[in-house]
């Protein structure tokens, strides 16, 4: 296959500053090789392979866990939640009896895919359900005092918050009031203070010791369901009227919100994903099969197809559109529904892409210029005109570009700041925005560690700058520290094959937490270079043996690598990057997403 072991000690060919301005090291030091070594003789798996696996940090005595995780061996009891039994105690109740029940979800993937989740297993028992999902522009993040005295009105008794809840003091407050009963469910950070709920089961509590922190919100949605129906089947509710719901079918909906939401893959994520992905290769959810088919969805899904074709398009309608598409599409039992939700979506997603490049350009002009005073370790850009649905993406783009934390916020005409935020490994967000909060520096605000949002008042956004920065400045450096391009193997056009591809493959899903194998192509020719779609540079890159291999750059025409590489058309160049296969026309070939170059 081509592949060769690295050095560590020395940069990988050489490249101490590459076009990203990233020295090249490979990801594995020497007693990581010998790790490798031993993994691969034990397991008798190919070196390439235990060399990924090595670098995973995958001990010997649990590859085969890795290789193939499964629910059984890594789903713990549920009851180790903080609270499950008494959410478990009280949507068995409200089951039982078909009780009217409120379903309240974010709407991003993750609020979309747990609303999808508790909304399908509860209609598929008889219950009857009301379902809101707020508007961003009018209702902003979580519960609200109207929407809930909305549901309250009518008829539901109980009320289940999706992917929020945990922050919602007034709210839950007022809707213990009217009368509800509230379970909520989430996985965002939480204050000492919580608000008034029959159940809260969130792994981030606290006093929560369940171990669950990497969950995502259908993830614990999921959890909170096993052991739903694990109480109704000790209370024989099902039937053959009345059938037990098939939530192994329903791990697709885990993955997608897993991989969306950027939560590490690792331990039951990684199950999550690896049979979710199994389940949605057979295509049975009619939303979902729109979706990838309206997204030209080609082959096997990947772990990346879930975070840059499926996700993008779901999140659309919460962005820019009807907030409650991407959950109604989840839902959905009628092809034709489906077919249009999905259009309609695809339609907003390319909307979405026009007005963020708008944005994004303004952004990036104001990092820059705050970069040229100094090497801030934080950045924000603000507008009064970008639109509050692009300012999470603005960020995430702010932050690739410039590799540290980043926010956009949208300013109102009040002059009220609605912002997010996207960080870096080992640079904490959610933390330091919630400390913002409590030192009186935003309104309100929360998250994870890699995603957070915020809302400032007039003016505020110089101290919840400075705030973040000097919280945040240690990790932001240590973090650029290591920003090296790690590297896991050596190949050629030839030896880059969809052979080579099945056998990196085996270490997936790949995401946050694990990252996807690197691979470099020394000393190229670049054949061609061609700016395709929304602003990718397609290439095609050719060994000294002739041998070729396609590529692409995405969304980086106008960027310093998209750049370079049109520039460098007909020279030779070291490329990195990692490989898919191309099942385009019933043929597979191997391709390569170019992450990084280098003049050879």
């Amino acid at each position: 296959m081509n592949e060769v072991a690295l050095d560590a000690i020395r940069p990988i060919l050489g490249v101490t500053t590459s076009i990203l301005g990233r020295a090249w090291q490979a990801r594995l030091d020497e007693a990581g090789e010998l790790r490798a070594m031993a993994l691969a003789q034990v397991h008798g798996i190919p070196d390439l392979l235990a060399r990924v696996l090595a670098a995973r940090e995958v001990g010997i005595d649990h590859v085969a866990t890795y290789l193939a995780p499964k629910l059984r061996d890594l789903l713990s009891d549920p009851s180790r939640l903080l609270d499950m039994d008494k959410a478990v105690e009280r949507l068995a109740r409200a089951v039982i009896g078909r009780e009217h029940i409120a379903l309240f979800g974010d709407y991003d993937v993750d609020g979309a895919c747990s609303v999808a989740l508790f909304g399908n297993y509860l209609r598929d028992l008889g219950c009857e359900l009301s379902i809101h999902i707020p508007d961003r522009l009018t209702e902003g993040y979580g519960p609200n005092i109207e929407a809930v005295t909305s549901l309250a009105r009518r008829g539901a008794s109980l009320l289940v918050t999706l992917d929020c809840g945990t922050m919602s003091q007034a709210p839950l407050t007022e809707a213990k009031r009217l009368g509800l009963d509230v379970v909520v469910i989430d996985h965002h950070l939480a204050p000492e203070r919580l608000p008034p709920a029959d159940a809260l089961v969130n792994p981030n509590r606290q006093d929560d010791l369940s171990g669950l922190t990497m969950l995502c919100a259908a993830g614990v949605a999921f959890v909170v369901l096993v052991a739903l129906n694990r109480e109704l089947r000790r209370r024989n509710l099902f039937t053959a009227e009345r059938p037990e719901p098939d939530l192994f079918a329903a791990l697709d909906l885990v993955a997608l919100a897993t991989i969306a939401d950027v939560m590490p893959l690792t331990g039951l994520n990684r199950a999550f994903v690896r049979q979710g992905l199994a389940v949605m290769k057979a295509r049975g959810r009619l939303g979902l099969r729109a979706l990838a088919d309206v997204a030209r969805l080609d082959g096997e899904p990947t772990a990346y197809h879930l975070g840059f074709l499926l996700g993008p398009r779901i999140n659309a309608g919460g962005r820019i559109g009807d907030a409650s598409l991407g959950a109604r599409l989840l839902m959905s039992r009628d092809e034709v529904e489906a077919g249009a939700m999905a259009a309609t979506l695809d339609r907003l997603n390319s909307e979405r892409r026009v007005i963020e490049e708008q944005a994004l350009e303004a952004a990036q002009a104001q990092a820059q210029a705050a970069l040229m005073e100094g090497d801030a370790p934080v950045i924000l850009a603000h507008a009064p005109d970008w639109h509050p649905g692009v300012v999470g993406l603005v960020a995430a783009r702010l932050k690739e570009r410039h590799r540290r934390p980043a926010f956009a916020f949208s300013i109102a005409p009040d002059g009220t700041m609605t912002g997010s935020g996207r960080s870096i490994e080992g640079a904490d967000l959610g933390r330091a925005v919630a400390a913002a909060v409590e030192a009186g520096l935003a309104l309100k605000g929360g998250g994870h560690a890699m995603a957070a949002g915020a809302t400032l008042a007039s003016g505020g956004d110089r101290p919840f700058l400075d705030f973040l920065s000097q919280r945040l400045r240690g990790a932001v450096e240590a973090g650029r520290a290591r920003s090296a391009l790690m590297v896991d193997a050596l190949s050629t056009a030839a030896g880059a094959s969809p052979e080579l591809i099945a056998t990196l493959e085996r270490a997936g899903p790949f995401g946050a937490g694990s990252p996807e194998p690197v691979v470099v192509l020394g000393g190229h020719t670049l054949a061609d270079a061609v700016v395709v779609g929304a602003g990718h540079v397609r290439a095609r890159l050719r060994a000294p043996d002739g041998a070729s291999l396609s590529a692409i750059a995405f969304r980086a025409a106008e960027e310093p690598l998209g750049q370079a590489l049109l520039a460098a058309r007909g020279g030779r160049l070291h490329v990195a990057g990692t490989l898919s296969v191309d099942r385009w026309g019933g043929t597979e070939r191997a391709q390569m997403r170019i992450i990084d170059a280098a003049r050879a």
